[in-house]
């Protein structure tokens, strides 16, 4: 049985509009990112996509931004996380290194590239062999970005696209394999910056 998963960034934090590194760290939604969570949500509505699962990341923006797309009950993942930076968390976008990123922040405390791209993997793998059907999952830019990467051998869709807040990554899952099938970026020009 095919089964799908939409895989969810979550929508524009404080720390996103400073310019500042999350991370394991966290910060709220911005009222712009809540209404980007809403305008996925009708997304969904418009669409008639209804949700067997929902999963969220355990930091509070990825179930806050879940919340605002449904409200049915969900779960929160530790594995959903984003990537841990260590000791670059709240700082300055400024300080990031050039991509990739490899192990750059594994120096510093923080995570090598391939432990991100595992972690998430594995959570999400268990995610759809245990859930129904359609499944949604709230997480972060970079661990998204990661399990796509994971499983770029097995996709035709560009994945050089930005993941924005609130973007969507739709993947096909069967035979323990996941296939990208289209990454929707919403378009929030009418919300004010």
């Amino acid at each position: 049985m095919t089964k799908t998963l939409y895989l969810m960034r979550h929508g524009e934090t404080v720390f996103n509009q400073q310019k500042k590194i999350q991370g394991w760290c966290d910060s709220p939604l911005t009222e712009k990112g809540i209404k980007q969570a809403q305008i996925a949500g009708n997304y969904f509505k418009e669409h008639e996509i209804t949700f067997d699962h929902a999963y969220a990341s355990t930091s509070e923006r990825a179930s806050d931004t879940l919340e605002q797309v449904t409200d049915m009950p969900y779960k929160r993942v530790k594995g959903l996380k984003e990537w841990h930076f260590g000791r670059f968390e709240s700082e300055s976008e400024s300080l990031n290194p050039p991509l990739p990123y490899g192990d750059f922040f594994a120096g510093y405390g923080g995570e090598e590239e391939f432990q991100v791209r595992e972690r998430v993997s594995e959570a999400l793998m268990t995610i759809m062999k245990e859930a129904g059907a359609t499944v949604l999952a709230v997480s972060h830019g970079a661990a998204c970005r990661q399990f796509m990467r994971n499983w770029a051998h097995t996709s035709e869709v560009d994945q050089k696209d930005r993941l924005g807040n609130c973007c969507i990554l739709k993947f096909e899952f069967e035979n323990d394999t996941f296939k990208l099938i289209e990454i929707i970026n919403h378009d929030f020009s009418s919300l004010i910056e």
